[in-house]
């Protein structure tokens, strides 16, 4: 038994002293649960719905109706593939307007019938492609951080793998954000950092360093609320494990938030992105 404990505790060292670059590369494994296997294990039943009503249903993006703990709530969430066949099908974990537009319907439904809205963000950046332009990428990520500071109902949303940029925060203009404890979250990728600071790609894990993109950075400068703890050796070791810590959060926090008025909701929503913008600038 204390041989045991020994090892775990030398196992929980090595992880606890990870740099950057070790949870970006546990961020985008390919074996990290993904927000189908969270919603599938954390709420009680998922009705998934589909299409922006505009012109597409973006399979980047997934959302419905859940319920946790018997309470109904909205969930919208960024998919990556477990395979190449997968992620093409979910274009990477990369969104096009349309599935920025189809979550914020789905937000704005939740806000019409009062329910809670959870977002599960995991997303190397919106897609760049040209016909993503051309249907309004910008005006679509940039109509959703408006809308969402709007709504009247509580908002959580958790960083679960990798938060990459406007594409990114279109789905965390929250009460609260989390990030799991081995995700990140930032501007861009640290090899888009490198390209552009030093014009060498190569340079990623220096990249890393310095952007400050952990969770234990972001919540150090304020910029997220709350870090959930992984077990050993990152959330895919036990995704059961993990699910039950974020659905416990959840129920916690929902509670709290619901007990505020829908004017003290908007006012600290307010409040809580004008101090992060004071610290940016």
């Amino acid at each position: 038994m204390e041989k045991l404990e020994k090892v775990q505790e030398i196992f929980s060292k090595k992880f606890k002293s990870k740099n950057a670059w070790d949870r970006v590369t546990l961020a985008r494994m390919i074996e990290r649960p993904t927000s189908l296997d969270y919603i599938n294990r954390i709420f009680d039943s998922f009705m998934e719905l589909h299409g922006d009503r505009y012109f597409n249903d973006d399979s980047s993006v997934v959302g419905g109706i859940g319920l946790l703990n018997g309470e109904p709530v909205t969930i919208v969430a960024h998919q990556k593939g477990r395979n190449t066949q997968e992620n093409i099908k979910r274009n990477f974990g990369m969104p096009e307007p349309d599935g920025y537009r189809k979550g914020l319907r789905l937000m704005k439904q939740a806000d019409k019938f009062d329910r809670p809205i959870i977002c599960l963000v995991d997303t190397p950046g919106a897609f760049c492609g040209m016909e993503a332009e051309e249907r309004g990428q910008g005006e679509a990520i940039a109509k959703n951080l408006m809308e969402m500071f709007n709504l009247k109902v509580p908002i959580i949303s958790i960083v679960i793998g990798e938060g990459g940029s406007g594409g990114a925060l279109a789905f965390a203009v929250a009460d609260s954000v989390w990030m799991l404890e081995n995700s990140i979250y930032s501007v861009l990728t640290p090899e888009g950092f490198a390209g552009i600071l030093w014009r060498d790609a190569s340079k990623a894990k220096e990249a890393a360093e310095v952007m400050k993109i952990t969770a234990q950075d972001l919540e150090k400068y304020g910029i997220i609320d709350k870090i959930l703890k992984e077990p050993t050796g990152g959330a895919q070791k036990d995704v059961d494990k993990m699910s039950c810590t974020i659905k416990e959060a959840l129920i916690e926090k929902i509670g709290i938030l619901r007990k505020r008025s829908k004017e003290e909701l908007l006012q600290q929503r307010y409040d809580k992105f004008r101090r992060m913008g004071r610290f940016v600038e």
